[in-house]
């Protein structure tokens, strides 16, 4: 706890924009990878696999090249832009809804994998039989569904969460260093190596550290991370 004592108010508002970032993210991505996860598996396509090559590109892209096309698209002077400021009153680039649009696309791969897995070993019958009983499809959803699928979603929570709280180079090209607004902990963690304050430096990234290794940990611990990746 001595140690932490050397981390000053920015390293602190980094640390609650990096968790709230993580969280708002997270959230988003649960919600839209579902409905995609479930619809990719059950389609028989042969544009299947290039949706789901577009879908795992972030895994293989560098963070930069993603990040520098994000800024590009929404520039302030792009068609893009300009409709997202029309429509939200303000720019995504270099603004904390900037950041989690880009960790959005980023970390989606690590949502939609689980969850298809997941959906892909939905047995079939579970809702034959549902259907049969003439369940609503909302209850099939909270009582069948969810239920099964709950250690997927776990992993693809976690794995979301420690993935976006870890990204540097999205971040970086599309939020900037803004302090309190788009200044996270990898951001911080970098502007103190690069001004040789190495004690804050340690700090920072021990506690990236060990967050990390206990999400996973926490993963491992609830016996399925195997069967969800």
């Amino acid at each position: 706890m001595i140690g932490l004592t050397s981390l000053s108010a920015a390293d602190w508002v980094a640390i609650w924009l990096t968790v709230k970032l993580s969280l708002v993210t997270t959230l988003i991505l649960l919600i839209l990878a579902m409905p995609l996860a479930w619809l990719l598996a059950r389609w028989q396509h042969p544009a299947k696999y290039l949706v789901q090559a577009i879908i795992m590109l972030p895994l293989v892209l560098p963070p930069t090249v993603l990040g520098f096309y994000l800024l590009v698209v929404f520039a302030p002077d792009s068609v893009a832009g300009q409709l997202w400021q029309m429509l939200f009153g303000s720019t995504l680039a270099f603004t904390f809804s900037g950041l989690v649009f880009g960790s959005v696309i980023f970390s989606l791969p690590f949502a939609v994998q689980p969850l298809y897995t997941g959906f892909k070993a939905l047995a079939p019958e579970y809702l034959e039989t549902a259907k049969l009983l003439g369940m609503p499809p909302v209850t099939v959803v909270w009582k069948i569904i969810l239920p099964l699928l709950k250690p997927f979603i776990i992993v693809a929570a976690g794995l979301c969460f420690a993935h976006t709280m870890g990204e540097f180079g999205v971040v970086l090209m599309l939020g900037g260093s803004i302090p309190g607004e788009t200044q996270v902990l990898s951001i911080m963690l970098f502007n103190h190596v690069e001004g040789l304050r190495y004690t804050q430096a340690h700090w920072l990234a021990f506690i990236m550290l060990m967050v990390s290794l206990l999400l996973l940990s926490m993963l491992f611990w609830v016996g399925r991370f195997r069967r969800a990746i």
